[in-house]
């Protein structure tokens, strides 16, 4: 079995999930005392906030914070699904490093929050034959074993397609990787009945060269493990 790829913050540990407020915030139960963390996912966490489900916690990196925990993963039908959406950017770089993106192979470089016009896309992977722009995104919703994204109306998602368009038609190369932290996920497909605009987005860039890379990652209680690429559904 492949070593964890992405290993959880030191200290991270086990709390019981009991409810989101406002947003960014989540309550556990830590050792029988209630706790407020952080959660960075601004996204609806379709399916997956059910009080008294198991939840991993990380303490905060640095002093100051307000709160002193973050929300990584939750414990949803027998499996860890990973929410933070700090994942997807740190798997897709671990990931190169790793040479497990057959998809980039020959890219020599990996620059993060590379600035295209008025804006930033999360990577920019180059190397000898070209470049590869690059946007990772967190999918944590999953139907009768079909990962879909986004799983709440995504105007920020929308955004970043059309500038992966773009760019395509000025024949660059340029990419998604869907980062699928469910081991249960068999395919993955855009989800039209949450965002009908980004769904069609999506079937648009694939027409104009923009390539979709949607990879399963197996997640425990240590970190993250990189599975293999699924294949398009509804495409």
């Amino acid at each position: 079995m492949q070593d964890i790829l992405l290993p959880f913050p030191p200290g991270t540990t086990r709390a019981v999930f009991l409810r989101r407020e406002k947003r960014f915030l989540a309550l556990v139960s830590l050792n029988g005392r209630e706790v407020w963390t952080h959660t960075n996912n601004s996204g609806s966490m379709l399916g997956l906030l059910r009080p008294g489900s198991p939840a991993l916690i990380s303490p905060a990196a640095g002093p100051g914070r307000k709160l002193e925990w973050t929300l990584e993963a939750l414990h949803c039908d027998g499996s860890w699904i990973c929410v933070n959406t700090l994942a997807p950017n740190r798997t897709l770089r671990a990931a190169w490093q790793a040479g497990l993106l057959p998809e980039a192979a020959g890219t020599t470089s990996f620059r993060a929050e590379a600035k295209v016009g008025d804006s930033r896309l999360d990577a920019l992977l180059s190397g000898p034959g070209g470049d590869i722009w690059v946007e990772a995104k967190n999918v944590t919703l999953e139907f009768c074993g079909t990962a879909c994204f986004p799983d709440a109306v995504t105007e920020r998602g929308q955004k970043h397609l059309r500038e992966l368009m773009a760019l395509a038609t000025q024949g660059l190369r340029t990419a998604v990787f869907y980062f699928v932290p469910m081991a249960c996920a068999e395919r993955f497909a855009p989800a039209d009945f949450i965002d009908p605009n980004y769904a069609a987005l999506f079937r648009e860039a694939l027409s104009r060269g923009v390539e979709a890379w949607p990879y399963r990652a197996l997640v425990d209680e240590r970190g993250i493990r990189l599975d293999c690429r699924l294949p398009l559904a509804g495409c």
